[in-house]
């Protein structure tokens, strides 16, 4: 779970709690290196294809799976950075802050976009991204690839790519970062 989030949530402020580790940094490589492999393999290459990391938990997974793409086949593929603050559909019942920044800056037009996200959950914040996304081209595809799947849609959303299916409650949080995902609660910070 990004920071930002972590701030946010309801009664607006808390801290991660972790109560397990459900996936370590070796776990988190193979992963990245597995997700990197299938959009090779499902796109016939990289001819064409962009990541666009969403702020803020993408942004590292859009940097690792970037660099394993270069790893594989060679090629270095545009990478961007998407904030859908202003395009979700929550705007009133959380605060907004886009204090992230959109950085897209090559042509989208035509182009198979890798949407990458750390988590998966109900679906909304992904909803937004593709909102977002037309404001800047209009994408040949785009495809989705996320490091873990909690379940819990609320929208008709399915990823392309998936480090690890984690069932989780619907009160647990997930936190994805350099080192692995861990999976447990945030707790309201004493003040």
């Amino acid at each position: 779970m990004a920071e930002r989030e972590r701030r946010l949530t309801p009664p607006f402020g808390g801290v991660f709690i972790p109560r397990s580790e459900v996936m370590n940094a070796s776990d988190l490589r193979r992963a990245i290196k597995r997700i990197g492999h299938e959009i090779v393999e499902r796109n016939h290459g990289l001819d064409d294809v962009v990541l666009v990391g969403l702020q803020t938990g993408g942004l590292p997974l859009t940097s690792r799976i970037g660099h394993t793409l270069v790893e594989i086949e060679g090629v270095e593929v545009p990478m961007g950075a998407l904030d859908v603050a202003l395009y979700r559909d929550d705007i009133g019942l959380r605060p907004v802050l886009p204090e992230a920044v959109t950085e897209i800056d090559f042509d989208m037009n035509g182009k198979v976009v890798v949407l990458v996200d750390d988590v998966l959950f109900t679906g909304r914040t992904v909803r937004a991204a593709l909102d977002a996304l037309h404001a800047y081209g209009r994408p040949r595809a785009v495809q989705l690839a996320v490091m873990i799947d909690r379940g819990h849609r609320e929208l008709p959303i399915r990823p392309d790519y998936v480090g690890k299916n984690l069932p989780t409650r619907r009160d647990e949080m997930v936190n994805v970062h350099a080192d692995g995902v861990d999976i447990g609660e945030v707790r309201k910070e004493d003040r």
